[in-house]
């Protein structure tokens, strides 16, 4: 069995309530949630893996409006001990899911704002949310695979909180296709 996790009821919208092989978890927006949600969820049952959907900004120019998978999430919203930006003072600066992708870097803010997204660009990251980096640590304790796609909802500068919500029911039916096509339900 796999666990099927997206932070918002919303980003599920295009999946059956029913999903074959899959249980289903809404976690709620953020780091702390996420982590809270899926960490009770992998503590209860024994999953083969975790399938995480759900929306993210772009903060790379031209990076297509589309599902894209992530290999990497750093965290854009931390700072350690030495005022170093991204770097937690016990989480590593970085966690993998083992395979190909992007990388994303998570916060507990809605990113839309262009002067934000310079600061963290630099990091490597092609999208940003507010859960990856979460769900990959999470799996990573419970020793299981985690895979993860977003669809891109904005350009996480002006205006993308406009653009994220007339998005979000855009981005489930492309979240929905990848998931039929990489799991054939």
């Amino acid at each position: 069995m796999k666990l099927l996790v997206a932070a918002l009821e919303s980003e599920l919208s295009a999946f059956p309530e029913e999903l074959d092989g899959f249980d289903r978890l809404v976690t709620g927006p953020g780091k702390l949630p996420a982590t809270y949600a899926l960490t009770r969820a992998l503590d209860a049952k024994t999953y083969d893996e975790v399938v995480v959907v759900g929306t993210a900004g772009s903060i790379e120019k031209g990076r297509p409006y589309a599902v894209h998978e992530i290999a990497t999430a750093v965290q854009h919203d931390v700072i350690d001990l030495d005022g170093v930006v991204g770097r937690h003072v016990s989480l590593p600066p970085q966690v993998t899911t083992g395979g190909e992708g992007v990388v994303i870097a998570t916060g507990d803010h809605f990113v839309n704002d262009a002067e934000v997204t310079a600061v963290i660009r630099p990091m490597g990251a092609a999208l940003v949310d507010m859960e990856t980096y979460a769900y990959i640590w999470v799996a990573g304790q419970f020793g299981v695979p985690i895979r993860a796609f977003r669809a891109v909802s904005d350009q996480a500068e002006d205006g993308a909180l406009a653009d994220f919500r007339e998005a979000i029911a855009r981005c489930s039916i492309e979240l929905r296709e990848v998931i039929r096509a990489e799991y054939g339900v």
